[in-house]
């Protein structure tokens, strides 16, 4: 399902990348977040100045309940994404185990913040026991010291409100939030917010060459984006391209279903407000949503 590249930010020449980065603050071990510097704040303000005159876009409660279930057709082959919190095991990609509503993996540090937070809201909670261990297989795919019972702990926390609202705000805070905000600012319509949003679930937050960060430098090297006077079906169709590259070149996700029949279709179809009703296939399976 994901994750490539790494948590940790490189030097890029795009301002407004490193300031939507710096403000997806990364949780430390010990819980603790960084803080903004006073440029990078200074920056944050004059980019909500801009974004506030923007539509809602992706972030229009309808367009985001849309596009959670397009996510979810391609993690979990369902259109029902709250029936997701429970989801986990070892795809054998690499990354330990991929569990809940977007894929966060033991070997890529985001289960790992998941927890840290939900615990330290709900010291009590069924997942609190298993932090030492999570912490010793982060970036690796072990399972050392969370089996047999963690599956088992993940399943029955998932039934638990309080759990479930954890991973709606760590898949805000982590992915749609800043995929959106980065989107709006490059000059983008709902359509391009999403295709930002799932490259940035399935890649995630990395500045490597196969991180989202890294494909989204890439494709601006390749073509202007709208709001530097670029045009949007040509800018997202490279971002396509590019992202399709990275995907084929690791073995565990070269089904390109989530490009080739369904956001690239909604591109050539010019529905750049992504709007419903919509089908689209995925694996060989076809999902509609009505309007």
């Amino acid at each position: 399902m994901k994750r490539a590249g790494c948590l940790l930010f490189a030097a890029v020449p795009v301002l407004v990348t490193a300031t939507v980065y710096f403000f997806t603050p990364d949780t430390e071990s010990d819980g603790s977040e960084g803080r903004p510097s006073a440029s990078q704040s200074s920056g944050r303000a004059a980019e909500d100045a801009v974004i506030a005159d923007l539509p809602p876009g992706l972030a229009a409660p309808e367009k985001k309940e849309l596009a959670n279930k397009l996510v979810t057709s391609a993690e979990n082959s369902t259109l029902k994404w709250r029936e997701q919190y429970g989801y986990i095991e070892d795809i054998g990609d690499g990354q330990g185990y991929t569990a809940g509503i977007v894929g966060f993996c033991t070997g890529t540090h985001d289960l790992l913040v998941l927890v840290e937070r939900y615990t330290k809201a709900h010291p009590d909670n069924g997942l609190a026991r298993y932090l030492p261990a999570l912490r010793k297989v982060d970036g690796t795919d072990s399972h050392e010291g969370l089996d047999p019972g963690f599956t088992a702990a993940w399943k029955k926390e998932a039934e638990v409100r309080a759990f479930q609202e954890a991973q709606n705000a760590e898949r805000d805070r982590v992915y749609f939030e800043p995929a959106v905000r980065l989107a709006k600012l490059d000059g983008l319509g709902t359509l391009g917010q999403f295709i930002y949003y799932d490259a940035m679930v399935m890649h995630g937050p990395g500045t490597g060459a196969t991180g989202f960060y890294g494909l989204r430098e890439r494709a601006v090297s390749e073509a202007d984006t709208p709001a530097q006077g670029g045009k949007e079906k040509p800018y997202l169709d490279i971002f396509l391209d590019i992202r399709r590259d990275a995907m084929k070149s690791r073995k565990h996700h070269r089904d390109t279903s989530r490009i080739d029949t369904a956001q690239r279709r909604f591109l050539y179809d010019g529905n750049l407000d992504l709007d419903t009703p919509l089908e689209w296939s995925m694996y060989g399976e076809t999902f509609r949503v009505p309007k």
